[in-house]
């Protein structure tokens, strides 16, 4: 019994992994089309969502047939925890195709002549992703709680980036349908890094059994 649980387990944290190397790759293609304005890789992006889709649904059943199977409790949790990373790299692959959409538009205007630095917002986003998976993979509490106050790095620039898009805007109105393209962009890549923290959160939840998800924003000392 628990040979079998220990197989299926590893066949489930494989396909976890494939989905995020897909959700990866989706990310990175969708701000390529943007920063290239390339009509083709934006279309790729929506096509592939439909992989992570199924990929979701494939680790969901996975898990379901495991669950049945749990022999011990932190096994259960493994699997729960599981079936979230799988909920939040499926949204991940959204946004990856919210941004595709905003690139399919922007490919087809004249391009803006404003120096947005999205490709580092996408970066910061991407290594938080990466991050948590290592530290869900490798059940490191320590790197997942060090990894959750990135975030406010990430929400920073994209706060910098949306004040910098509205004085352009103020200053070019022609612009603003194509500058608001660009917001929901960068917004997009913001809920992936709040997605990056949200596995890191399940992932000490996996190794300490504790839930911190409402405890991010206490006072110190309090």
């Amino acid at each position: 019994m628990e040979n079998h649980f220990d197989i299926g387990l590893g066949e489930l944290r494989q396909k976890l992994l494939l989905m995020a190397s897909r959700a990866e790759t989706s990310v990175n293609d969708a701000v390529q089309a943007l920063m290239q304005r390339s009509f083709d890789l934006a279309n790729k992006v929506r096509a592939d969502d439909d992989i992570i889709d199924q990929f979701e649904v494939e680790i969901d059943e996975m898990a379901i047939l495991l669950l049945t199977r749990a022999p011990l409790a932190s096994n259960l949790r493994l699997v729960t925890v599981a079936m979230k990373v799988s909920q939040n790299l499926e949204r991940i692959g959204d946004e990856a195709t919210k941004i595709a959409k905003r690139a399919r538009d922007l490919a087809q205007e004249p391009p803006v002549k404003i120096s947005l630095d999205l490709p580092r917002l996408a970066g910061m986003a991407l290594a938080m992703v990466k991050d948590s998976l290592d530290a869900f993979v490798q059940r490191d509490s320590a790197a997942a709680r060090a990894l959750i106050p990135r975030d406010k790095e990430v929400d920073a620039l994209n706060r910098e980036m949306h004040a910098q898009l509205a004085q352009y805007m103020m200053e070019h109105p022609e612009t603003i349908a194509r500058c608001l393209h660009w917001i929901v962009a960068a917004k997009s890549l913001e809920r992936i890094a709040d997605h990056a923290k949200n596995i890191a959160e399940e992932v000490v939840y996996l190794c300490e059994a504790q839930d911190i998800r409402h405890h991010q924003h206490r006072p110190v000392g309090s």
